[in-house]
């Protein structure tokens, strides 16, 4: 570890010191994304499956249950997984090291025994290879703290995303936690369609991405790889000519052809003298680099989120 508080505004938290944690927290929030996945309603891009940061660690908030409405959430505070229901019902199961199998068995039977059916593809997505989650005992890892320092990287960068996602007045997504990719985004849309997707995620249908990028956006976000600590990055889609040449700042950004979009080092914005300053600017060009080459109408998206900003 490179940090040791994870209260601190920017923890360190390198990825070869806790990528088998990652791996088992990753399959985790889709056991428990898939939950809501299974009772909510659909809503354009799938933002109805996400997580949400809290004051504590990833929640589904709130999701609908015929009469009533539950939650989860992955708390690595206190490092339990709570669920609540709004008829003052609820389950707690300690966070430590287990087995996915073992996850998803206690995961299912506290929803039976709160009467929450949850009928759901019963393996991951997006990842390979793909282990049944009731068959996975190869992923077991939970360190606590690295748990809470990568929830502490989600936290400052959605603080960060939240104000850059304030400017924007046209379509755009909360800032949200996404199971599938295990990355924090938050996307703004030009308000066009776009191109039928190909597709091509693993282990995840076609049809998965045709409806997540059915209209022309750009999109943002912190995934816990691609760099020593993690990466920002931001793409467009579909991606505008002159996009990957458009100067971007910090001067740490890069474009990567590999991955067909700009990259941050996580480390770069944690040790800049600003760090806030250092990822809003790399939000706000790379946007720019979408905009600008995509001929958006950034007159009527975009506004100065200040403007009420007398007493009130």
């Amino acid at each position: 570890m490179t940090s040791p508080d994870a209260t601190s505004a920017w923890p360190g938290l390198r990825v070869e010191d806790w990528v088998d944690t990652r791996d088992t927290l990753h399959l985790w929030t889709q056991v428990v994304g898939k939950v809501r996945l299974a009772r909510s309603p659909l809503v354009n891009h799938w933002w109805q499956v996400t997580l949400y940061v809290t004051p504590r660690g990833l929640s589904t908030g709130s999701v609908p249950d015929r009469h009533r409405i539950f939650d989860v959430e992955l708390d690595v505070v206190e490092h339990e997984m709570r669920i609540r229901t709004s008829d003052g019902t609820g389950r707690t199961i300690a966070l430590a090291p287990m087995t996915v199998a073992d996850f998803y068995a206690q995961m299912m039977g506290a929803l039976d025994e709160l009467g929450i059916e949850a009928d759901f593809q019963t393996r991951p997505n997006e990842v390979e290879p793909s282990i049944p989650f009731a068959q996975d005992t190869v992923h077991a890892s939970y360190d606590r703290e690295a748990a809470r320092l990568f929830w502490g990287q989600l936290v400052a960068s959605h603080r960060v995303m939240g104000k850059f996602r304030s400017h924007f007045v046209g379509k755009v997504s909360p800032v949200h936690f996404f199971w599938g990719s295990f990355d924090l985004a938050c996307t703004r849309f030009s308000g066009r369609p776009a191109p039928e997707h190909p597709g091509g995620a693993p282990n995840c249908g076609d049809w998965v991405m045709v409806e997540g990028y059915s209209r022309e956006l750009s999109s943002c976000g912190f995934w816990p790889g691609g760099g020593e600590e993690g990466a920002f990055y931001a793409y467009a889609y579909p991606e505008p000519e002159g996009f990957s040449a458009h100067p971007v700042t910090p001067a740490q950004a890069r474009y990567s052809v590999e991955n067909g979009q700009f990259l941050l080092p996580y480390e770069a914005v944690r040790t800049a003298r600003d760090p806030d300053r250092a990822l809003l600017d790399f939000l706000q060009t790379t946007y720019e680099a979408a905009a600008e080459h995509g001929d958006w109408d950034r007159a009527a998206l975009e506004d100065d989120p200040a403007r009420w900003s007398h007493p009130r």
